[in-house]
C-alpha cells in the first residue's frame, strides 16, 4: 500500500460511526447501495456546521447514511431528501427515527428528482447534497445552485466517480460528466469549490451569487 493509500484509509478508519449510521451502512450495502464513505459523511457534517444549517435538501436518500450525518451537524435543520426508491426510503425513515429525529424534521419525497426538482423552491436551503444517478449529475447541479441561499454548499459525493475522473482514458458517461463539472466549476466566478479526495471524491461549491 502507497503512502497516499495508507493516509486515505487512515482518514477513513479515524471516523468513530454512531450506531445509527454504523447500521444504516451495513444495510447499504446488503441491499447493494453504494453509502458515502466515513470520511466524507465527516466532512459534510461538519460543513453542515459551519454553515449553521436550517434547510437541507438532499438528492439521493439512499438507506439514510448521509442524511444523518447531515442531520448530526445540523441538530436544528429539517432535511428534504428525494429518492425513487420508495422501499429504501422506508429504511431511511427508520433509521431517522432509531436516531432520534423528530419525524418533523424529515420530509421524504418518493420520486425522480428531474421530476421533483423543478417544483422546489428557489434559494432555500443552506446545503444541497447531490448523490443520484450520476449520468445526470450536471443538470442536478445546476438544480442544486438554483435551490441553495446565497452563501450556501452544494456538495457532490462520489465526484472522483471510482477513481476513474483522473484518468483521461476513461470516457464513459458518468466518468466524462464529472470531469465536465470539475473543470467547469473550478473557473466559475459563480462558485466558491473545492474537490477532496476523501472517500470517492467530495466537491464542495459555496454558492457567491443570486
Amino acid at each position: 500500500m502507497s503512502e497516499k493509500d495508507s493516509n486515505w484509509k487512515f482518514a477513513e478508519d479515524i471516523v468513530s460511526e454512531p450506531d445509527g449510521v454504523a447500521r444504516a451502512r451495513e444495510h447499504s450495502l446488503e441491499l447493494g447501495v453504494e453509502p458515502v464513505s466515513p470520511a466524507v459523511g465527516a466532512q459534510m457534517s461538519v460543513i453542515a456546521a459551519a454553515s449553521r444549517a436550517t434547510s437541507i435538501i438532499e438528492i439521493g436518500t439512499g438507506l439514510g447514511v448521509s442524511g444523518l450525518y447531515l442531520l448530526a451537524g445540523a441538530p436544528d435543520a429539517t432535511l428534504t431528501t428525494i429518492d425513487v426508491e420508495i422501499d429504501h426510503q422506508q429504511y431511511a425513515r427508520d433509521a431517522f427515527i432509531a436516531a432520534g429525529a423528530a419525524p418533523g424534521r424529515v420530509r421524504l419525497i418518493p420520486g425522480r428528482a428531474a421530476q421533483v426538482l423543478p417544483r422546489m423552491n428557489d434559494a432555500s436551503y443552506d446545503v444541497v447534497l447531490i448523490d443520484a444517478d450520476p449520468e445526470h449529475v450536471i443538470e442536478y447541479v445546476e438544480h442544486g445552485l438554483r435551490l441553495a441561499k446565497t452563501g450556501g454548499t452544494v456538495l457532490v459525493p462520489h465526484a472522483l466517480w471510482r477513481g476513474k475522473v483522473a484518468d483521461p482514458v476513461k470516457r464513459d458517461r458518468a466518468t466524462t460528466d464529472f470531469r465536465l463539472l470539475l473543470t467547469e466549476v473550478s473557473t466559475s466566478g459563480a462558485v466558491r469549490s473545492a474537490l477532496s479526495p476523501a472517500g470517492d471524491g467530495l466537491l464542495q461549491m459555496t454558492k457567491l451569487t443570486a
